[in-house]
C-alpha cells in the first residue's frame, strides 16, 4: 500500500489536522507539506504524543 494512501480518504486531513495541533502545543513547528529538516525526536514526540492521546480518547469512550 503507497505510504499516503489511506482506508478512509477523508481521515488524511483530520489526521493531518491533528498532527498540526499536537506539534503546536509541543511548540514543534510543522511546515504544510515536506518537513524533512525535523529532528527525529521531534517528529517521534509528536507521534508518541498522538498515540498517547487516541489511546486516552478511546479508553474514556469506552465506558
Amino acid at each position: 500500500m503507497a505510504r499516503n494512501s489511506a482506508l478512509v480518504p477523508e481521515s488524511k486531513a483530520k489526521l493531518d489536522s491533528f498532527k498540526s495541533e499536537v506539534a503546536s502545543s509541543l511548540n514543534i513547528n510543522l511546515k504544510q507539506g515536506y518537513n524533512g529538516d525535523l529532528t527525529s525526536r521531534d517528529a517521534g514526540s509528536i507521534g508518541g504524543e498522538m498515540v498517547k492521546r487516541m489511546i486516552a480518547y478511546a479508553e474514556q469512550n469506552m465506558r
